[in-house]
């Protein structure tokens, strides 16, 4: 049964990808209607953690912030909706690089290139945009979905251009596998880790916030330079990718020093522009 449904529902969603996106931010603005004045879809948890981000800020900020974030969210998912049927021109002209050089100058000498990212602006393009600007083989380092049909879909839209999608648990292998050809791997690290693996916390967003260590394990196994993926929202349906080396030696780095800084490098990024970031997820479910 569920199968059928899944069926019926991927069909209609395809439909809904067809349509031109001036139509579908039409309907992104009745969904953030409906999100945020009647379903009020977790609004509670967007508040707490905006007061909790921001105390500095004004109750009436937060709201501003707030309202802006459910309108971005809305357009996020139509946006997302439409990669079923995008056309890679039309992707990599909505999706542009800024300074590729930034990581091409690493590649070219013959270095493999570990790039970590958050869920900020339209994070489910970036997967399927990347491999548009690269020839190298490019990973997408994902955590995996409890729903596996549901995974299956997603990875489908994020894999149409040419992104390997790679299991978090399987990253290390997958990456020494491609050890002998430089390869670029994009890690989104502000995943909530499980309870058994929050070994970790650092300050973030005006919280010591559990954060995997992943990124910083591979580039200290691997020596690969580490970067960090700075996303940004230009308008509607446009972004551009601004690349920035956090550490181009990491086994020289301290312990957990390239994890504090791709932390800070994202919450930087997210106190300029704070709506573009994934308020609505449970970010702070574990203490120290």
């Amino acid at each position: 049964m569920n199968t059928f449904f899944y069926g019926i529902l991927s069909f209609i969603l395809y439909l809904v990808s067809r349509l031109p996106l001036w139509f579908l931010y039409g309907l992104s603005d009745i969904l953030f209607f409906v999100l945020y004045y009647l379903v009020r879809y977790r609004k509670t948890v967007v508040r707490t953690n905006l007061a909790n981000s921001f105390p500095e800020k004004t109750e009436l900020e937060r709201e501003q912030i707030e309202k802006k974030y459910f309108r971005f969210l809305a357009d996020t998912i139509f946006e997302t909706i439409k990669l079923r049927s995008i056309s890679a021109s039309e992707l990599k002209k909505r999706f542009k690089f800024k300074n590729i050089e930034e990581v091409n100058r690493h590649l070219k000498n013959h270095k493999s290139v570990l790039i970590a990212t958050g869920h900020y602006a339209n994070w489910e393009w970036g997967s399927p945009a990347s491999p548009l600007w690269f020839k190298e083989p490019l990973m997408v380092i994902y955590k995996p979905q409890s729903n596996k049909y549901f995974e299956n879909k997603i990875n489908e839209m994020r894999s149409r251009f040419g992104a390997i999608m790679v299991p978090m648990k399987q990253a290390y292998r997958k990456i020494v596998s491609h050890q002998h050809e430089p390869f670029i791997a994009i890690f989104l690290a502000d995943q909530t880790p499980v309870r058994q693996e929050s070994m970790f916390f650092t300050p973030f967003l005006n919280q010591p916030t559990p954060v995997f260590l992943g990124v910083e394990k591979v580039a200290k196994k691997t020596g690969h330079p580490v970067l960090f993926y700075h996303m940004n929202r230009i308008k509607r349906g446009y972004h551009e990718v601004i690349f920035k080396t956090l550490t181009e030696d990491p086994k020289s780095t301290a312990d957990y020093e390239i994890t504090k800084l791709h932390t800070a490098e994202l919450e930087r990024v997210i106190r300029q522009r704070p709506e573009f970031w994934l308020w609505s997820h449970k970010r702070w479910k574990f203490k120290p």
